[in-house]
């Protein structure tokens, strides 16, 4: 059965009226759901977060996948003789770090060793004033940094 217009009269039955204030009813209900929806702006931000995020890790994984294949591709077409140079290099770099550590740490007058060595051991055992210290320091440098600009 249609449903006549607002501006007319209906003789309809009390049964009839009945369901037509029913049908009204559902129907404002689903209208405010989907207004109240659409005000959510909490949930509908969430929503969008959670959307990129889950792009964002699917890319990463593509990312990840094509930097190991053209990671693998790239060592298989690396001769062994250059892997074997730049190993060889690498520890060839490392023997010389050593050395010029210990050739420092023989040059360097006894008391100044003394001085760093009780130094450290003091930034070890202070760590958490020395780093409130720092973070204290940046702070001002920032506020500095920005009053001026």
């Amino acid at each position: 059965m249609s449903k006549p217009p607002h501006d007319k009269r209906s003789t309809s039955g009390p049964d009839e009226l009945r369901e037509q204030v029913e049908e009204t009813r559902q129907e404002l209900g689903q209208t405010v759901e989907a207004l109240a929806a659409k005000a959510d702006v909490k949930a509908r931000a969430q929503e969008k977060a959670a959307e990129v995020k889950q792009q964002a890790a699917d890319k990463a994984g593509e990312l990840k996948a094509k930097v190991t294949e053209t990671a693998s591709q790239v060592q298989h077409k690396i001769p062994d003789p250059v892997i074997d140079k730049a190993t060889s290099a690498a520890e060839q770099a490392r023997a010389k770090a050593g050395e010029a550590a210990h050739l420092i740490q023989e040059k360097t007058p006894e008391p100044v060793r003394q001085k760093v060595a009780q130094g450290t051991q003091m930034a070890r055992t202070n760590r958490t004033l020395l780093l409130a210290a720092a973070g204290v320091a940046g702070v001002v440098w920032l506020v500095c940094r920005r009053s001026k600009g």
